[in-house]
C-alpha cells in the first residue's frame, strides 16, 4: 500500500496560490517582494522616465531608413522613425546626466534613481544612460501578450515583472521625486493622465516635478488649451507640468525642483 501523502502547505500549495481564492495573497506579493528588494538595495526614491516603446535609437532608425530607401518600402514610416528618433537619444542623455549628478549626493541611501517600464524604446534609453553612467537603475516590466517586454541596461538586482498593471503602476509613483514623460501612446498618456489626477486632487502631497518633453508632440497630441477653454481644467492646472524640447532646461528644472523639495525628504511619500 502506498504511504498516504500530505497535502502540501498552503503556502506551498502552487494550485490554492494561482487560484483566484489567492487573488489578495498575489497581489500582496507584488508589493510586499518589491519592498523588501527595493529596502535592500538601499534604494531611497526614483526619477520616473515613461515613454513610447516603439522609438529607435538613431542608429538603428538610419540604417532602416537606407533599407527602406533602397526596397522603396516603408520610406514615410522609416523617415518618421528617424525624427523621432532624437528623443531616444535625448531620454539616454538625460539619464546619463541625472544619474552622474545623483551620485555627487553624498547619502547613504540611492537617491534620485532613474526608473523606467523596463521596456524597450524611451524605456530601454533612459535606463541605457543611466547605466552608461556607471548608475543603478529600476526597470517595472509587465507581462504582456504581444512583445517582449525587457531590455538588456536594467541592474538585474532591480528588474522587477508584474501581472497587474495596478501594482506596477503604484511602484512607479510611490518612489517618484520627479516624472519625465516623452512621445508615447495609449500606456504613456494612461501614466500621465493618472499622475495628473493624483497632483490635481492633492492625493499626491509631495512636489512632484512632471516634465512632458516633446513639446510639439504634446502640443498637437493633447489640447490642454481646450481644456481650459472648455472649463473641465482650470487654466492653473497647465501649470502642474512643464513642457519642453531641451536637455538642459529639462535637467535644470529636474534638479532645481529636486534639491529644493526633495532632497531634505528622503524616501516614499504620497
Amino acid at each position: 500500500m502506498a504511504e498516504h501523502e500530505r497535502p502540501p502547505k498552503a503556502y506551498l500549495n502552487s494550485r490554492f496560490l494561482d487560484s483566484r481564492d489567492a487573488r489578495a495573497l498575489r497581489i500582496l506579493s507584488e508589493y510586499l517582494e518589491p519592498l523588501a528588494r527595493f529596502n535592500r538595495h538601499r534604494v531611497n526614491d526614483t526619477i520616473v522616465f515613461m515613454g513610447s516603446a516603439r522609438l529607435q535609437p538613431r542608429d538603428k532608425a538610419e540604417a532602416a531608413l537606407a533599407e527602406a530607401e533602397k526596397s522603396g518600402n516603408g520610406v514615410e514610416k522609416a523617415r518618421m522613425a528617424l525624427e523621432l528618433s532624437f528623443y531616444y537619444e535625448a531620454a539616454r542623455e538625460l539619464a546619463h546626466r541625472l544619474t552622474n549628478w545623483s551620485k555627487l549626493i553624498e547619502q547613504q541611501q540611492h537617491r534620485f534613481v532613474v526608473c523606467t517600464g523596463g521596456g524597450p524604446g524611451i524605456m530601454e534609453a533612459a535606463n541605457r544612460g543611466a547605466s552608461e553612467a556607471k548608475g543603478p537603475n529600476v526597470g517595472l516590466t509587465i507581462s504582456i501578450p504581444n512583445e517582449e517586454f525587457d531590455n538588456p541596461y536594467v541592474s538585474r538586482d532591480l528588474d522587477f515583472h508584474f501581472h497587474y498593471f495596478f501594482m506596477r503602476k503604484f511602484w512607479f509613483v510611490y518612489l517618484a521625486k520627479a516624472v519625465v514623460l516623452f512621445p508615447g501612446g495609449f500606456g504613456t498618456l494612461d501614466e500621465m493622465f493618472e499622475i495628473l489626477t493624483l497632483v490635481q486632487t492633492r492625493k499626491m502631497k509631495k512636489r512632484l516635478p512632471i516634465v512632458l518633453f516633446g513639446a510639439k508632440f504634446w502640443n498637437e497630441v493633447v489640447n490642454f488649451d481646450a481644456l481650459v477653454r472648455y472649463g473641465t481644467i482650470s487654466p492653473e492646472d497647465v501649470n502642474l507640468f512643464h513642457r519642453t524640447d531641451s536637455v538642459d532646461e529639462a535637467f535644470e528644472i529636474l534638479t532645481k525642483n529636486l534639491l529644493e523639495n526633495a532632497l531634505p525628504v528622503p524616501g516614499a511619500t504620497l
